[in-house]
Formats: C-alpha cells, structure tokens, sequence
C-alpha cells in the first residue's frame, strides 16, 4: 500500500465523518418532529435502494452479491445495525449531539473488549488497560452518583454496545463473505427490518421535511460511498483513527445548528475515550 494511497484513504475517512455528522444534524431535526422509526425506515428504502443499484453494476450483478454461506449471521448483522441507528437517532433527540457521540466514541474498546470471546482473539494486558482507562473516561461522562446522572445517556452506551456487536460479527462473517456481500445484506435487511416496525409509525410529512428527508438519504448514500472508498484505497488501521473526526464535527453541528453546549466533564471523558481507542488501534495494528 503505497503512502499516496494511505494518504487518499485518510481524506476519505475525514471527509466520510463529516458527512456522516451531518446525517446526524439531519436525523437529530427531524426526529424533532417525526417519529424515530419513520424517519429511519425512509432512510433505509433509500439505503437498499442505493446497495442494491452498486451490487447491479458489478460481475454476476445482485444474485452475486446475496450469495453467501452465513445468511442468518449476515440478517443479524442488518438487524443489529438498524437497531443500533434507531437507539443513536433516539439518543440524539434525547441528549443532543455532543453528549451522544461523546458517548458513542467508546465503540472501539467494546469491540476491543468483545474481540477475545466473540472472535478468540487475544487481547493484552495493555489493552485491557487501555479499556479501562476508556471506561473511565465513560463515567466521567456519565457522572453517575453526582445528582445529576440522567439514565437517558445510556441510551447511547447501548447503542454503542449494538455497533460494536455489528462491527465484530461484520470481521466474523469477513472470512467468508466479500465486503461487497455484507453491505447488500445490510442495506436490504435493514430496509425489510424497518419496513416492517416503521410503517406502522407513518403520518404525513410536510413539504420542507420531505426535503430534509431526501437530504438526509442522498448524504447517507455519499457517506457510504467514501467509507468504501476509503477502505478500498488503504489499510483500515491506518484509517480507522481518523473515525474520531466525526465527534469533532458532530459537535460543531450541535454547537452551531442546535445552541448545545460542551460541558467540562464530557469535555474531558471524551478526550479520556478517544486517547485509549486510539491506543488500542495502535496496539492492534502492533500485533498484526
């Protein structure tokens, strides 16, 4: 992989973080207003839309692309995800941004954490240590018997604990099944999943909403797009640091758009979160 590409990747995986924080201003406004799984059932028809419409362009177009040895492995991977997206969308309504990916940047040490008896991996004392360090950061956030702990911020814990599980399965189900694979079945469980909780949500949405809402999928589409790209020209560790980006955005969405505010101790667990993911990601990237 040559340092052009890794550099390439980088500005994909910046750039896809930005988008994605904006999906998430995007889901945060309207979920003001319409209901958690409504808004991600729309979001997920365009998602397999989008997935199936990639899988059509490539050799042995969409029956290739479905094709796979661990079918109820991959539906729950899609399950999990929209799951995972309906509990973060619901946390956004709930905190606000900036509390809500404080939080959620914790994903990588669960993962860490899982790897060992979800995956046989081995994981070190110094990762483990790196764990509990990031899980200290995640009580500092959290400030639980202080008076002013609020159990809505574990909303967004358990979301994280629901991407990690995804993220881990997504590595499982990787020793068989093509990337290309596992995002079909991604976008089109998902869409078939939310179809069947969200419709019974519907109500009429007005004329700016359904705007918003045709935003709201094109950026997700595009934000998919450049993570592909940004795996498919370099190294996942040499990207995945750079996921971070997305907390930093997103609070800029939450400061600018919705008049949040940082508070010191989210301030400083997040910092705490992201200093011992990325040394876990170093230390994986050490092992390999």
């Amino acid at each position: 992989m040559t340092e052009q590409n890794t550099r390439l990747g980088i500005l994909l995986m910046i750039a896809t973080t930005l988008v994605f924080a904006v999906q998430d201003g995007i889901s945060r406004m309207l979920v003001a207003d319409y209901p958690v799984l409504m808004v991600v059932m729309i979001r997920y028809w365009f998602l397999g839309l989008f997935v199936m419409a990639l899988a059509s362009r490539k050799a042995g177009g969409i029956v290739n692309a479905a094709r796979t040895e661990q079918p109820l492995l991959q539906i729950l991977r899609g399950v999990l995800l929209a799951a995972e997206i309906c509990v973060m969308v619901s946390a956004f309504d709930l905190l606000g941004l900036v509390e809500s990916h404080a939080v959620l940047v914790c994903y990588p040490l669960l993962v860490a954490a899982l790897s060992g008896p979800m995956l046989g991996e081995q994981v070190g004392w110094r990762r483990w240590s790196a764990i509990a360090v990031g899980f200290l950061g995640v009580l500092v956030i959290l400030q639980p018997g202080f008076g002013i702990f609020k159990i809505e911020a574990l909303v967004p814990l358990v979301a994280a604990l629901l991407f990690a599980v995804y993220g881990l399965l997504t590595r499982y189900v990787a020793r068989r099944d093509s990337s290309s694979t596992s995002f079909f079945w991604t976008g089109v469980t998902g869409a078939i999943v939310m179809t069947g909780v969200g419709i019974w949500t519907w109500q009429p949405m007005a004329t700016d909403a359904w705007v918003w809402m045709g935003s709201l999928c094109l950026v997700g589409a595009l934000g998919h797009y450049l993570l592909i790209r940004s795996y498919e020209v370099a190294e996942a560790s040499a990207v995945q640091p750079f996921a971070y980006f997305q907390l930093v955005f997103a609070a800029m969405i939450g400061l600018l758009a919705f008049q949040e505010v940082i508070r010191a101790n989210v301030a400083i667990g997040a910092g705490i979160i992201i200093a011992a993911g990325l040394f876990t990601l170093w230390r994986e990237r050490q092992n390999r």
